[in-house]
C-alpha cells in the first residue's frame, strides 16, 4: 500500500536568498503573488541565518573543537527548519553549497525527510548536472518538473 502524500508546494531558494524555484502540486493554501513569494524566500533566509547564530556557545564548533586544524565531528548550527501552523507544514532542507529547499505539507505529514531526499535526489540528477544550468539561476529544467511530477503526484 502506497503512503499518502500531500504537497502543497516547494520553493528553492539560492544561497543569497533568491528564489530560484517554486512549484505548487496540490491546492489547499493562498496561493501568493511573485511579489510575496520573492519577499517569503528573503525572509526566510534572514530568519534562517538569525536563528543558524542562535546555537548555544556550548554546541559551537570553536568550543567543541579546540584544535583548528581538526575538523569538528559536530554537525554545523541549522537555523530554523520546521514552522508548523494548523494549516500547513514548511520543512527546510540546506544543502552543503547553501541552497534552501522549502517544502509545505499538510501539519503532522510523516517522512517529509524522505520526501525531501528523493526532491533533492532529482534537483541532482536533473538540474546541477544539466549542461545548460548556471547556478545560482532560476531553475528551468522540464526533466526536473516530470520528475518531481511523477513523485510527489504519484502519492497524492
Amino acid at each position: 500500500m502506497k503512503e499518502k502524500w500531500v504537497v502543497f508546494s516547494l520553493l528553492i531558494i539560492n544561497k543569497a536568498g533568491g528564489l530560484i524555484y517554486n512549484r505548487e502540486f496540490h491546492s489547499g493554501l493562498n496561493k501568493l503573488a511573485s511579489n510575496d513569494l520573492l519577499v517569503l524566500a528573503g525572509t526566510f533566509h534572514g530568519v534562517h541565518a538569525i536563528t543558524r547564530g542562535l546555537t548555544p556557545e556550548a554546541l559551537q564548533p570553536s568550543s567543541i573543537n579546540p584544535t583548528p586544524s581538526l575538523p569538528s565531528m559536530r554537525p554545523r548550527a541549522s537555523g530554523l527548519e520546521v514552522l508548523e501552523t494548523a494549516r500547513f507544514r514548511l520543512q527546510c532542507f540546506q544543502t552543503l553549497t547553501g541552497t534552501k529547499f522549502l517544502l509545505f505539507t499538510e501539519p503532522g505529514q510523516p517522512n517529509v525527510d524522505t520526501i525531501m531526499k528523493k526532491i533533492y535526489e532529482l534537483y541532482a540528477d536533473f538540474v546541477t548536472k544539466n549542461p545548460f544550468y548556471t547556478v545560482e539561476m532560476p531553475i528551468r529544467c522540464e526533466k526536473f518538473d516530470r520528475g518531481l511530477d511523477g513523485f510527489v503526484k504519484s502519492r497524492a
